[in-house]
């Protein structure tokens, strides 16, 4: 009996060779557009403690109550691996001391996260997302500046058809209000809603605006709105980030339906769409978040922050071609000068050149082939009784020592 063929696992992909530049291509732009702005890189362990989610990301989550990977580990300890990016980075933030630095600290991190969630075209089981965040500043012009830079991040990558919406989820105290005006209004229509959501009317009712059963939306078209329960503060609050917006030419609709899947957002929330995605349109997008760390044990401290799918935003972005890497050099060898050979390519990327030579026991016509099908710009052709070396756009080869090789390819790119 032959084994089974063996597959990536279900919700899952390989990132191949060809895909790898465009993926390249996205850290590229995140780096261009965020470092700048002075935000700097951060990468947190791949799995936490599960505590780290379900007391940030919220107990009464889909992503906590249905969509984590959770285990244990030899010690009996319940761990999770990350499904999210905020709540490990705050976590850091306490860990490492960085409340006591100049704030606000502003940190973006380009990593992979999971969740058990039915794969979708762009939304996979194992995801990579680019994210920043910004913690330790309540200034409205947090929240516009991280606007801009997703904006600008989306606009660099070319992700089409972009569209941005806006909200305001007010503070803790007055969403509490509202959830029970909420909450009374979706039992009143109980029997119009979704099994899910009305399983769910205690934990999270908030959620029920983004759900696509019919009947559901059709309730949810009367529901009371959370703008109309927000504090003088945060309507404020809210009128400064549009107006900062404006002034930075950043088009936008107020969507006051709009609300994130995660507890911890706070006033400023936001999203990305694109038109290229479909029904599941979204491919970035975050809030301010003023309460987690203390909600983590930290003392008080306001964060903003968001989040972008790679896979979405290459999705979005169409085909973007990626120059082949430079092959400088091509090192073709007869069998009995392989050593020379590789001296001659080891010393070529020292240099910096990019450099190849045949590892497959080709023939010499076949290594010619080889440096032929690489665009390879110089070919030494290193044999028993010396070494030849080819300028294939000149059309031209001469005899040279196999240690001068690397200094007349240096010089031919220099007279290019």
């Amino acid at each position: 009996m032959s084994a089974a063929k063996l597959q990536a696992p279900r919700g899952t992909q390989d990132v191949l060779p060809e895909d790898a530049a465009a993926r390249t291509a996205v850290e590229r732009a995140a780096r261009a557009v965020l470092e700048p702005a002075g935000y700097r890189r951060i990468e947190t362990p791949t799995f936490e403690q599960t505590e780290l989610f379900s007391r940030g990301v919220g107990a009464s989550t889909d992503i906590v109550q249905k969509e984590m990977f959770t285990f244990r580990d030899q010690g009996d300890r319940s761990m999770t691996l990350r499904p999210e990016g905020t709540a490990p980075v705050v976590r850091a933030y306490l860990e490492h001391g960085m409340h006591k630095e100049p704030q606000p600290v502003r940190l973006w991190y380009l990593s992979s996260f999971f969740r058990q969630e039915k794969p979708q075209k762009g939304r996979f089981r194992q995801f990579w997302q680019v994210g920043a965040e910004a913690i330790g500043a309540a200034d409205p012009a947090v929240d516009a500046e991280l606007v801009v830079l997703l904006r600008e991040l989306l606009e660099s990558l070319e992700v089409r058809q972009v569209q941005l919406r806006i909200n305001s989820l007010g503070t803790p105290e007055s969403r509490a209000v509202y959830r029970e005006e909420l909450t009374r209004h979706l039992r009143a229509h109980g029997d119009r809603l979704s099994d899910d959501v009305r399983s769910r009317i205690e934990l999270n009712p908030l959620r029920a605006f983004d759900s696509d059963h019919a009947g559901t939306q059709e309730v949810m078209a009367s529901a009371p709105l959370l703008q109309d329960f927000v504090s003088d503060e945060d309507r404020d609050h809210f009128a400064e980030v549009r107006a900062l917006l404006d002034a930075a030419g950043v088009p936008y609709e107020i969507d006051p339906t709009l609300v994130r899947g995660l507890d911890y957002y706070t006033r400023t929330i936001f999203e990305f769409t694109s038109g290229e995605l479909g029904a599941q349109s979204a491919v970035g997008g975050g809030g301010r978040y003023d309460g987690l760390v203390e909600q983590l044990g930290g003392p008080a401290t306001p964060g903003c922050g968001w989040a972008a799918g790679i896979e979405r935003m290459l999705l979005a972005a169409g085909a973007r071609p990626e120059p082949e890497p430079v092959v400088d050099l091509f090192v073709a060898w007869e069998p009995e000068a392989r050593r020379t050979a590789f001296e001659v390519l080891t010393e070529a990327r020292r240099a910096g050149l990019g450099a190849q030579m045949d590892l497959a026991g080709r023939s010499r016509k076949g290594q010619v082939k080889q440096a032929a099908r690489l665009g390879a710009r110089y070919v030494a052709f290193v044999g028993a009784d010396g070494c030849a070396l080819q300028d294939t756009e000149a059309g031209e080869q001469e005899d040279v020592d196999p240690a001068a090789v690397v200094a007349r390819v240096i010089n031919g790119r220099h007279l290019a």
